[in-house]
């Protein structure tokens, strides 16, 4: 079932040819658990989200609406010879733009939670944006022609960049995701040992980091010992089980700023007489109300608006809440 370079994978031009009952009932199933996936996500959206707005937001519901649904149904259309080829082609290759940088996007949209530096968020911002362009618009190209010109060149031309894309874009998440263990390792060495709640959520964040690159991984593993067919319905499914696990993430990192944001340490218990109590403080009475304007150069579209959160995410004082909308932007 291995494919040569130099040979069309199978499924790709007339359909699955091949007699492997199990392969075409991992593809539906495959293909099921993704459309699955994408139909919760897109549901528990509107549910959790009370207003909807913000790159997070949006990027979230284009990768399930326009990434992982079209990518699945075009490449079953394509598989099973559904419909005819230049459709279920047009249809997979509209997914596969918006799943696979779309889960990128996803990532950056909550970097600032983690990472302070200006200069990495716009790397990362840069990286995506470049890799897009290099690699989508060529594998494009050579999707089609191998599938309608057919000839040596175009289809050894597609099989390599196959894998070479896949295998970019899987580093791209590498290097995100590393940064997020790595600025959360470093949250973890500040933190102090008597927040057990804070402890178990970064604990929980590195895990989950840990899971996206293992799917990756495996997502590689498949596509280079040449399972074409379970490659493109597997790669879906993957990433709608990342697209849930960043949905859960983000809930532990707001909820993480929170407690924070929230609980005074025990430094600034030594800034305040021994009859104060920080707790009770409802204004932060060490520095200036500061003037309730958006700084030049930001706007609505990059931050994580408080009112745009679950009910269950609001409950935070109001000085809190303040200096959490301030602090929680994206670099423009």
């Amino acid at each position: 079932m291995v494919d040569a370079l130099d040979q069309a994978p199978d499924g790709l031009i007339g359909g699955y040819h091949g007699n492997s009952l199990t392969v075409r009932i991992l593809m539906i199933v495959f293909s099921s658990i993704a459309l699955y996936n994408a139909i919760e996500l897109f549901i528990l959206l509107f549910l959790t989200f009370q207003s909807y707005r913000g790159l997070y937001f949006w990027t979230m519901l284009l990768s399930v609406v326009l990434g992982v649904i079209p990518h699945s149904i075009g490449y079953i259309l394509e598989f099973f010879s559904l419909a005819p080829l230049w459709v279920s082609l047009t249809i997979s290759t509209i997914g596969f733009y918006v799943m696979v940088p779309g889960q990128s996007v996803v990532l950056y949209s909550r970097l600032h939670l983690v990472v302070q530096s200006r200069r990495i968020l716009r790397f990362v911002l840069w990286l995506i944006i470049v890799d897009a362009v290099i690699l989508l618009i060529p594998t494009t190209i050579l999707t089609f022609s191998t599938a309608y010109i057919q000839t040596d060149p175009f289809i050894r031309g597609y099989n390599v960049m196959e894998r070479l894309q896949l295998a970019w874009f899987c580093c791209q998440e590498f290097v995100i995701s590393g940064i997020y263990i790595y600025e959360t390792v470093k949250l973890l060495q500040l933190m102090p040992d008597k927040d057990q709640r804070r402890t178990r959520i970064m604990y929980e964040l590195l895990a989950i980091n840990f899971v996206i690159i293992l799917l990756d991984v495996g997502l590689l593993v498949v596509e280079y010992i040449g399972f074409y067919s379970l490659q493109t319905t597997l790669k879906p499914m993957v990433y709608s089980i990342k697209l849930k696990l960043e949905f859960g993430v983000l809930g532990k990192l707001v909820s993480l700023v929170h407690t924070s944001r929230s609980a005074p340490t025990s430094a600034e218990q030594d800034e305040y007489p021994q009859f104060v109590d920080p707790s009770q403080l409802t204004s932060d009475v060490t520095h200036a109300a500061p003037m309730d304007r958006v700084p030049r150069g930001m706007s609505a579209w990059n931050t994580i608006s408080m009112e745009s959160l679950p009910m269950s995410e609001q409950r935070i004082r109001p000085s809190t809440r303040s200096r959490i909308s301030s602090e929680s932007t994206y670099p423009s």
